[in-house]
């Protein structure tokens, strides 16, 4: 959602779109700096460096910051404080300028990303804060903030230029400082306070402020929050609240991301770095709590064991897209959130390697029967023989699907001197010398190792039983690290026990325990040569920090700019970043006619299309129309009611 960059494009933006009106250019916007203006509070940053290496340092610092949360949130007075924790600061002049830097790189996110707020409005935007000058003008300015609007607290320095206290004669210094100071402005306008302590709550307390704002971006003070017209999680919820020109045409900090199933803390990471609400839970959620959980969630991410059915999209009001933190996508009901407008977006190569790897390390266990001789050994048994141990050199593969982990694994088994024989529904092309089949009949009749690596789509439900086993050469080792239903447990079992198999490696299961506290039960518990892991083919940290960038990456691109790359339900469209201009997005049901109608339209309220994008699947249609910033709502309304329309918004 990018900013405007220019400010004659706000100009065009604010006199067609905003339609900013003349009581707004009334207003005063009476902000506070330390938490607010700022992710963190100046003094207590500036105790941290003065006392570096201090032996008292950390008890120091954390006794000012004590004094800071009682003042800010009204447990004691803020000259109490005040003077409190200046007695206990030890600083120097050298020391502020050491602060200022760190500061600029300390400005909060929001308020950074919204320059072009404080550009148009330098002669209405007022820094008011308790802290000091000092420090709080170099960083204000950054941002555009004009020095006489500045208020704060001034330092006062013995010769040295040690910090010996505040200046007494400023009403700042003082209980009811900022009120004293508002009062002095005579400001004729209306007043909007925003901040994050108590001293700003009572600028509009003594009937100064018109609004306060309690801000919490940084920090959220129960107390003060309580005593707010509004919290705002960010400057971006203020600015749409008031419609004043921002860089998201719709606040991220409203938007609620729930990400379940212990996803990686880099996917927490990119959308907290945006700016959303993020709700993050380790386990996976069954469907009548999901049902609740889901109310109010724009995006969700789960992995394989959290299952989005029929009824959680009923009760998912306001879901725009779902990321599978995975390959597989059969826990999604993917046609209701095709019919919803919903884009779906997994990780269909992020784990390839480390599945291989697994596949690979199983197979040269098994067939050395290492997991049988270790069990022995763990009971005190010395069973040293050669019989029916093997090297993999030589032997036969056969791969039961030929996609992306397929291929992989091919090409590694081939460089480890094994013969690749491999069956695909899809008529792929072999690499390296990877011979293809003709059913899966041919590769079991061949191979000594056969292993799965196939989807989870319906049809392949118990793809795998009696008939199959019986199919294989006898001393067969078999794998499944794809899905736990393509298998029936019982006739593995059966294979295993009659010694059809000589052994087996299993990752899925068909009935998976729910978290990690939750009991595991099989079939295939105490057999020999069996090597049973917890669905964790792709669970190595490597492909876990992977797919936690891959997957936000996907959903950001398609909720920042509308790019549906990726997505495995929606038609992708690629699209170029937006500038200058404003982008729609609407999603239909793909029936004749629609373009027509929104031409229609376009045309009616004569709006200027600067490009225009659409993509078709069998269900959906997608069109992109980026255009000139002077439109109304009236023309909006009409491209939302448009019957055949599925979901439609707006990026700028």
């Amino acid at each position: 959602m990018p900013a405007f960059k220019t400010k004659s494009q706000f100009k065009t933006s604010e006199k067609n779109f905003l339609k900013v009106t003349e009581t707004a250019q009334k207003r005063k916007f009476i902000i506070d700096f330390d938490s607010t203006f700022t992710q963190v509070e100046g003094l207590d940053e500036l105790a941290r460096i003065a006392l570096k290496g201090a032996p008292n340092q950390t008890e120091t610092v954390k006794a000012i910051k004590d004094l800071t949360d009682q003042g800010m949130s009204g447990e004691i007075s803020f000259s109490e404080a005040l003077s409190k924790r200046l007695a206990l600061l030890s600083a120097n002049k050298t020391h502020i300028e050491e602060l200022i830097s760190f500061l600029k790189g300390k400005i909060s996110k929001s308020f950074a990303r919204n320059e072009v707020f404080f550009e148009h409005y330098a002669d209405d935007v007022i820094i008011l804060s308790s802290g000091f000058k000092d420090f709080i003008v170099p960083v204000a300015k950054e941002l555009g903030v004009k020095e006489e609007n500045i208020y704060a607290n001034t330092f006062e320095f013995d010769n040295d230029g040690n910090i010996t206290g505040a200046d007494q004669s400023n009403p700042l210094a003082g209980n009811g400082g900022k009120i004293k100071l508002v009062e002095s402005l005579n400001l004729d306008a209306e007043i909007h306070v925003i901040g994050d302590g108590f001293t700003d709550y009572e600028i509009k307390a003594s009937g100064l402020g018109h609004f306060f704002y309690a801000f919490t971006e940084n920090v959220a003070r129960p107390g003060v929050m309580e005593k707010a017209d509004h919290v705002v999680k960010s400057l971006d919820e203020f600015l749409w609240l008031n419609h004043l020109p921002r860089s998201q045409s719709y606040p991220k900090s409203r938007i609620k991301v729930l990400l379940l199933e212990n996803v990686h803390q880099a996917a927490v990471k990119a959308f907290e770095d945006e700016g959303f609400d993020v709700e993050f839970h380790k386990g996976a959620i069954g469907e009548a709590d999901l049902c609740e959980m889901i109310k109010g969630v724009s995006i969700i991410g789960i992995r394989s064991k959290t299952n989005i059915t029929p009824k959680v999209l009923e009760n998912a009001d306001k879901l725009i897209a779902v990321g599978a933190f995975c390959i597989g996508t059969n826990q999604i009901d993917l046609e209701g959130c095709t019919e919803r407008g919903i884009a779906v977006f997994n990780a269909p190569y992020s784990n390839t390697r480390s599945v291989v790897e697994l596949a690979i390390g199983e197979i040269i266990m098994l067939i050395r029967k290492i997991p049988s001789n270790s069990e022995r050994m763990h009971k005190g048994i010395w069973n040293k023989s050669a019989k029916n141990a093997y090297e993999i050199r030589g032997k036969k593969l056969g791969l039961i699907g030929y996609g992306h982990i397929g291929m992989q694994l091919s090409v590694v088994a081939e460089a480890l001197g094994m013969e690749v024989y491999f069956y695909d529904a899809v008529d792929r092309m072999p690499i390296g010398n990877a011979i293809k089949c003709k059913s899966m009949e041919e590769v079991f009749n061949t191979v000594d190792v056969v292993s799965l690596h196939i989807d989870g789509r319906p049809e392949n439900k118990k793809l795998i039983g009696k008939k199959e086993f019986d199919q294989m050469k006898d001393g067969v080792i078999f794998l499944n690290l794809a899905r736990g239903f393509v298998v029936e447990i019982p006739a593995l079992v059966d294979a295993l026990k009659s010694g059809k198999l000589a052994g087996a490696g299993v990752d899925v299961f068909p009935k998976e325990p729910r978290t990690n506290d939750d009991p595991f039960e099989s079939e295939l518990m105490g057999l020999e040569n069996v090597i049973l892991s917890p669905h964790v083919g792709g669970s190595t940290e490597e492909a876990q920090e992977m797919i936690g960038h891959y997957v936000p990456e996907r959903l950001l691109e398609y909720i920042n700019n509308g790019s549906t790359t990726g997505s495995v339900n929606l038609p992708e469209v690629q699209l170029p970043l937006l500038t200058d201009s404003h982008r729609l997005l609407h999603i239909h049901k793909n029936v004749p006619g629609i373009m027509a109608k929104i031409n229609t339209i376009f045309a009616k309220h004569n709006i200027n299309v600067r490009g225009q994008y659409l993509k078709t699947n069998e269900t959906v249609g997608y069109v992109i129309v980026d255009v000139a910033i002077s439109y109304t709502p009236e023309f909006l309304e009409e491209l939302r009611e448009i019957p055949e329309t599925i979901k439609f918004r707006k990026l700028f």
